[in-house]
C-alpha cells in the first residue's frame, strides 16, 4: 500500500481536544484519513464533529478502566480492518497553585505518578493494545516527546521532563521490538509551540530560538503526518526535533 492508494487509512490520535492533538486530527482528516480520537473532554471543533470520518471517545488515559475501554471501542470500530497510525500525544505538565515549576524537591510524589501514568505508561499500554491492528496495516507509532526531555527547561517541571525522557527511550526500544511485526516507531520532540497552554512567560524564550519565533501546532501536525505516512517508510527509531533550532544550544 502506498500513499497514493485510494484505500482510506486510519489513525488513532490521543489528546485531540486541544493544541497539537487537535491540530493533528484536523491535518489527518484533510489528508483523507479516518481519525479515531480520545481526550478527557468532548471535541470543540465543528471541523471534527461534522466529519463522517472522525470518531471521538471521551477517555481518561490515566485511568486503566477508561484506557482499556477506549482500546476496546476503537478496536471494535476497526473490526478486522488495519490501523495505519497511532499518535501518542496526550500528556500533562502540572504546576504549583502559583504556576511555579514543580522540581525534585517540591510537590507531592503522587503527582509524579500521575504524570508518568499519562505521559509514559499510557503510550506503552496503547501501543500494546493496538499492536495487532497496526501489524495488519504495516502501521506507524508516533510518540510526542519534548525538548524538555533532553534539556533543563525553565518552566516545564521535573516530572514532566523526566517522563518525556523516558518516552524517548521507550521510542527506541519499541522501534526495535515492533519492527518484528512490521510497525515503525518514531517520535517528535517539540520546543516552544503556540497553543492555548502556552503562558506569557514563554515569550522570554524566543531569543533562544534561532528561527526567532515559536512553532505552530500545524507545523508539528505535518511532521507527525510525515512520520506516519509512507513517505517515511524506512524511518524508525528516530526522534525529530521541532524546535526552530532551540535544541542546538
Amino acid at each position: 500500500m502506498t500513499q497514493t492508494d485510494t484505500t482510506q487509512k486510519t489513525a488513532v490520535i490521543t489528546g485531540a481536544s486541544q493544541g497539537i492533538g487537535h491540530a493533528t486530527a484536523q491535518y489527518f482528516l484533510k489528508k483523507g484519513w479516518r481519525v479515531i480520537t480520545c481526550a478527557r473532554k468532548e471535541l470543540p471543533s465543528e471541523s471534527l464533529n461534522a466529519s463522517n470520518h472522525a470518531f471521538h471517545f471521551p477517555t481518561d488515559l490515566s485511568d486503566d478502566e477508561s484506557l482499556y475501554a477506549f482500546i476496546k471501542s476503537a478496536n471494535d470500530l476497526l473490526g478486522d480492518e488495519p490501523l495505519h497510525a497511532l499518535v501518542n500525544n496526550a500528556g500533562m505538565s502540572p504546576k504549583t497553585p502559583y504556576k511555579e515549576r514543580l522540581g525534585c524537591l517540591n510537590g507531592d510524589l503522587n503527582a509524579w505518578r500521575d504524570v508518568f501514568d499519562l505521559n509514559f505508561y499510557a503510550p506503552l499500554k496503547l501501543s500494546r493494545g493496538f499492536a495487532p491492528a497496526l501489524h495488519r496495516g504495516n502501521g506507524a507509532i508516533v510518540n510526542i516527546t519534548s525538548i524538555a526531555g533532553h534539556y533543563i527547561h525553565p518552566f516545564a517541571g521535573s516530572a514532566y521532563s523526566i517522563s518525556k525522557a523516558a518516552l524517548s527511550a521507550l521510542t527506541r526500544e519499541m522501534a526495535n521490538e515492533f519492527a518484528a511485526i512490521g510497525v515503525r516507531v518514531n517520535a517528535v520532540a517539540p520546543g516552544e509551540i503556540e497553543t492555548d497552554m502556552i503562558q506569557p512567560e514563554y515569550e522570554t524564550l524566543i531569543p533562544r530560538i534561532p528561527l526567532n519565533r515559536m512553532g505552530t501546532a500545524e507545523e508539528v501536525a505535518s511532521s507527525i503526518f510525515y512520520l506516519a505516512s509512507e513517505d517515511s517508510s524506512y524511518v524508525t527509531g528516530t526522534e525529530m526535533w521541532l524546535t526552530g533550532g532551540q535544541h542546538l544550544f
